[in-house]
């Protein structure tokens, strides 16, 4: 559904809602002149829309305190450009001290048609266990005044037992694109709604008897494992968490992966153990994605992929925690490219950005995975060596090696390619150095700053010194 429409219906449903929570009489303007619906205390099809306002007004003068509704999920789903359905599934509390109805789940549908400048209900049905309505009644008030105790005991227990039923929660998922979902304690499936095999292609009993973590790759099971070591220590000091929220990769049968988020919440027994699990899985592929670009803009630069210096910070603190708990060393260089403005100057940056882009490549080529290459801005990098030696001198090694390794890396000719769309192919070759400053650092002796203050400081040095070069910030001039 676009987006806007989305929003559009949303709001009216509210709003029709808000009316019939509220005992409002002008929830009766929303319906069409074409009106038709299902009443809910009955079988049988209203056609005629004065009907349904009297079935509207009994139900009002029935019940004239304010009720209360309690929302549990809510679908919108396109029928048509002009044609709309939503259904929602919620608790209806009377102002009345019998509970027995607020126990039920009520599935109301409404189809909403464009008419027009406004969108009316063309047609409402409402599905909730009604078996208690007298004849003239919208809600059983009178029957549920008139029973005792045990005739109460007796309606719980079918009500539970209607729960526990597959009937019902096929009538609860029939018409939502959400999976719904019930474990027992063990974390085996003991129901899955249809939705699951439309969004993973599994049927029904493919899942059902299969641990949950049959659904979630590695890293979707270390998610689910520490939801509940959470849920377990919150009960350990006596808290019971009720819907908890998570996001993790589900596998598909055609070996795809998608993000699902979870809301998942125990079902307990009367002394309040939990015997289960159950809850509604939602797609969030396309959000996740979108988070993940948004991610990259805010932490990587867009030109040549690398870290930028907001993740390069988040680094460097990474960095030096662990190098502090394993008492090693690390090194940090920055490095900055000799001869640089000069290409500017005369091909235009189109020329220096693809300079930048290979010199990104050469940089990370000469490193570990764990190790960090980040663009700081204009020609200049910086280079992060993790867990380096304990030794002062070999770790001093270990970081010549690697800037030696940089140094003549970026010192090969670069062939560019400056052709533009539409145009024949233009090779230019530049011939490019590199400055490189490098400074090593141990346990948290120096700030953030300081180490790239001093490293700065050595690539100036270097580059004074006739450029292509290495230069050592030594430790004894950091005091």
């Amino acid at each position: 559904m676009h987006s806007e429409r989305h929003r559009k219906i949303r709001a009216l449903f509210d709003e029709y809602i808000e009316m019939y929570a509220s005992r409002d009489d002008r929830l009766t303007t929303r319906f069409s002149e074409n009106f038709s619906g299902y009443t809910g205390g009955g079988d049988f099809l209203v056609k005629n829309r004065d009907e349904w306002e009297k079935i509207t007004r009994q139900d009002f003068s029935q019940v004239q305190g304010r009720i209360r509704i309690e929302l549990l999920d809510i679908s919108t789903q396109d029928l048509s450009d002009d044609v709309v359905v939503v259904t929602a599934f919620f608790h209806i509390h009377l102002p009345v001290p019998d509970h027995i109805l607020s126990c039920e789940v009520a599935r109301p549908v409404l189809i909403f048609r464009s008419e027009g400048e406004d969108w009316k209900i063309v047609h409402s049905g409402i599905s909730i266990p009604y078996h208690l309505v007298s004849d003239g009644e919208v809600y059983p008030l009178k029957s549920l005044q008139e029973k005792n105790r045990a005739l109460e005991t007796l309606v719980e227990e079918r009500t539970r037992a209607l729960h526990e039923s597959e009937s019902l929660y096929r009538l609860l998922t029939e018409d939502t694109m959400d999976v719904i979902w019930k474990a027992d304690s063990n974390l085996h499936i003991t129901y899955i709604s249809p939705s699951d095999q439309r969004l993973r292609g599994y049927k029904a009993e493919e899942v059902i008897g299969h641990h949950v973590f049959e659904m979630f790759t590695d890293e979707g099971i270390a998610t689910v494992t520490e939801v509940m070591r959470m849920r377990r220590e919150a009960e350990q000091d006596g808290t019971q968490l009720g819907f908890l929220t998570f996001e993790a990769q589900h596998r598909c049968k055609d070996g795809r992966l998608l993000w699902g988020e979870v809301f998942s919440k125990p079902d307990r027994d009367e002394h309040g153990r939990i015997i289960g699990y159950h809850g509604i899985t939602r797609e969030i592929t396309e959000r996740k994605r979108m988070q993940d670009e948004v991610k990259q803009l805010a932490l990587y630069d867009t030109l040549t992929k690398l870290p930028n210096r907001r993740l390069l910070s988040d680094r460097l603190d990474q960095t030096l925690a662990a190098n502090s708990r394993k008492a090693c060393y690390g090194a940090l260089m920055f490095v900055d490219l000799d001869k640089f403005k000069p290409l500017n100057d005369r091909y235009g940056h189109f020329a220096g950005d693809l300079v930048l882009i290979e010199a990104a490549n050469r940089l990370k080529s000469c490193v570990r995975k764990m190790d960090t290459v980040a663009r700081f801005g204009g020609d200049e990098f910086v280079v992060v060596l993790n867990e380096l030696s304990m030794d002062k001198a070999k770790s001093k090694s270990q970081a010549e090696v690697v800037a030696e390794n940089i140094r003549e890396a970026l010192s090969r000719t670069y062939s560019l390619n400056l052709k533009r769309e539409g145009e024949v192919d233009t090779i230019v070759e530049h011939d490019c150095s590199a400055s490189i400053g490098v400074v090593l650092f141990f346990d948290h002796e120096a700030s953030q700053d300081d180490i790239l203050k001093w490293a700065d400081k050595a690539m100036y040095q270097a580059k004074v010194s006739g450029r292509n070069a290495i230069q050592f910030y030594e430790a004894e001039a950091q005091h």
